[in-house]
């Protein structure tokens, strides 16, 4: 085996290597995503059916909504935490209207933590 041959398979494998790595940054980057929105529409259903047991309408004020849905033995049982480090931000003692969120994330304006259709949550 020459020194030149050598050279090219370790080109090759640093190259795969390359590949391989930002494949999974990528891989990341969605799962990240992907948990993020579940963590919005845990608590958007959450909400939803808080509002729909005790009789409240969207736009109604609620004190300390947030606790009454998100808490030990409640409709979401931890606060969620975003997985990209994100921070989550509720609409506060306001059952949201119909095709608003009640929980947004920091890195919605990314692009990124934003569900494409939350609609019919």
């Amino acid at each position: 085996m020459t020194l030149l041959e050598l050279t090219i398979v370790i080109l090759m494998l640093l190259t795969l290597i390359g590949i391989l790595a930002i494949g999974a940054r990528t891989w990341k980057k969605g799962t990240d995503r992907s948990v993020c929105i579940m963590n919005l529409q845990a608590v958007q259903k959450g909400v939803r059916s808080y509002a729909n047991l005790y009789g409240y309408e969207p736009g109604a004020s609620v004190a300390g909504l947030e606790g009454q849905v998100i808490g030990s033995g409640r409709f979401v049982e931890r606060v969620p935490l975003c997985p990209s480090a994100g921070v989550y931000a509720s609409g506060g003692d306001v059952v949201p209207a119909l095709g608003s969120l009640y929980f947004n994330c920091s890195l919605a304006g990314t692009g990124d933590h934003q569900p494409v259709s939350y609609q019919d949550w």
